[in-house]
């Protein structure tokens, strides 16, 4: 690869975005210097001090910029004021947050083959570890178009024991060895012209990782599902994006049937033999 992008999504997210981007640029700082690098935040109508937690981490930081989204599907929000014009987006789901940020990182790199270029995608809510870029492009350099990767919980004080029992067997379900089905837009990779021929993203609706990742897996690319490298995410209960990761938690918590559809695997429920239960996206 002859360049690397980096998408990330904030709304609202004070408390977690600038652990997100130290992660991130230690994570770069790993990548050879003949890799041109590109960083973009979306900023999805955040009403807290995001914007300027992110503009602070971003000034002094070459390839990286940050966008400001005032609309999403015609529902506005946030602050009338921020960084740069405010992006109107058609789309209601967090995949068209993404693909903003996609097609703004793609025209800063537009001298490059799409080809050449590695769009890696996470969540303002996540910390990434430091092998996180070169581990994928060692992958992408063996021939993968596209890498789903790990998640695991960070610090949930809010989560019960018998929750977490039945989060950690869903992830179980999924593991087969050194692979496993998960898909977690907070670790997801792919290669340019391969997003580019699959649609990108879908606009609408949750699960935005996992159902790329099915646009891919049609197309017959090459995929890699590496248990390395984990990134951690944020094990709150009330997340930001309808059907995602902490909707999944909050059916658990609660003792209910967790939410259809939208991005890990298919797995056995683990109180019905046999039956299979969808769980969410870990965007």
């Amino acid at each position: 690869m002859r360049a690397l992008g980096v998408v990330v999504p904030a709304r609202d997210e004070q408390d977690h975005v600038v652990a997100c981007l130290h992660g991130i640029r230690t994570a770069l700082d790993r990548v050879p210097g003949r890799v041109t690098i590109a960083v973009t935040v979306v900023l999805d109508r955040c009403s807290d001090r995001t914007p300027r937690l992110a503009a602070d981490e971003l000034a002094d930081w070459p390839g990286a910029v940050a966008l400001r989204v005032a609309a999403v599907g015609g529902r506005r929000g946030g602050s009338a004021t921020g960084p740069g014009p405010a992006h109107m987006v058609a789309g209601t789901g967090v995949g068209a947050l993404r693909d903003l940020g996609v097609r703004s990182t793609l025209r800063r790199l537009r001298r490059f083959a799409p080809r050449d270029v590695w769009l890696l995608s996470t969540d303002a809510d996540t910390t990434v570890p430091p092998d996180w870029a070169m581990a994928h492009l060692r992958l992408a350099a063996a021939g993968a178009r596209g890498v789903a990767g790990l998640a695991e919980l960070g610090p949930h004080p809010e989560l019960s024991p018998a929750a977490l029992r039945l989060y950690q067997q869903i992830v179980a379900a999924g593991m087969h060895g050194t692979r496993h089905h998960h898909v977690y837009g907070a670790n997801l990779g792919v290669r340019a012209d391969a997003y580019l021929a699959v649609g990108g993203f879908p606009h609408d609706g949750p699960g935005e990782g996992r159902a790329l990742w099915n646009r891919l897996e049609r197309t017959g690319m090459p995929l890699a599902t590496p248990v390395e490298p984990v990134v951690r995410t944020s094990a709150r209960l009330h997340g930001r994006a309808e059907g995602g990761l902490a909707d999944l938690l909050r059916s658990l918590q609660a003792g209910s049937e967790p939410t259809r559809p939208a991005g890990l695997s298919a797995v056995p429920d683990p109180e019905r033999p046999g039956a299979a239960t969808d769980t969410p996206d870990g965007a």
